[in-house]
């Protein structure tokens, strides 16, 4: 699966959520709305690949690693740059409690929420699951710092789905299960035989008696 036609896919989901409740005012579709917060059970890795300082862009690599037992759904991850702190560790200006986020340029994202924080894919690479302990590939993160601010560090969190664990394997023929030999299968259909002859009168069960006898 393409990773165009996985966005589309999940924003149908979405689309058709948002349409159901048609009270809402506004309704912005997200595929976030659709997917499981995994932040605690994925961690994210960032590195920064490269810094243009005429510009003030930034550009990172954004992996997960799956820290959970379980298996989740490559093309159903997502990471949602969810704030942007300074070198103190605040995410909001003292003076205006505006957030930091709000006054970053972010390039490339798939998306954004209700909120208006971005979001990205995560390509799913060549296998459909992203088992315990995998790493995905990395999706392209490029932010632009419109007031120039010298130190500041994204922060991600991480949606996606879970791989639903196998059915259970249908109970087997009663020939099959322990305890029930071939020869003990073979008697009891021996015997269902002879009770459906007695029952139509074409043997009678003295005459069934005295042959079965050694």
């Amino acid at each position: 699966m393409s990773r165009r036609r996985a966005i589309w896919q999940v924003s149908f989901a979405a689309i058709l959520l948002c349409l159901s409740w048609p009270l809402a005012p506004t309704c912005q579709a997200s595929p976030l709305d659709q997917l499981t917060d995994l932040t605690d059970k994925a961690a994210v890795i960032i590195t920064l690949k490269g810094r243009d300082n005429f510009n003030s862009e930034y550009r990172y690599d954004v992996s997960v690693k799956n820290l959970s037992a379980d298996t989740l759904i490559s093309d159903s991850l997502f990471i949602l740059l969810d704030k942007v702190t300074n070198i103190g560790g605040e995410s909001r200006e003292n003076l205006t409690s505006e957030t930091l986020l709000s006054r970053m340029e972010v390039l490339g994202q798939d998306g954004e929420t209700r909120e208006g924080k971005p979001y990205f894919q995560i390509p799913a690479g060549s296998s459909p699951d992203l088992a315990p302990h995998g790493q995905t590939l990395p999706a392209n993160v490029r932010l632009r710092n419109k007031d120039y601010m010298i130190v500041f560090t994204p922060s991600f969190k991480v949606f996606g789905l879970k791989r639903p664990p196998p059915e259970p394997k249908q109970p087997q023929a009663a020939q099959d299960q322990p305890g029930t030999s071939p020869t003990t299968a073979s008697r009891n259909s021996v015997d269902k035989l002879i009770q459906l002859l007695i029952k139509k009168g074409v043997v009678t069960e003295e005459e069934w008696r005295k042959a079965s006898q050694p």
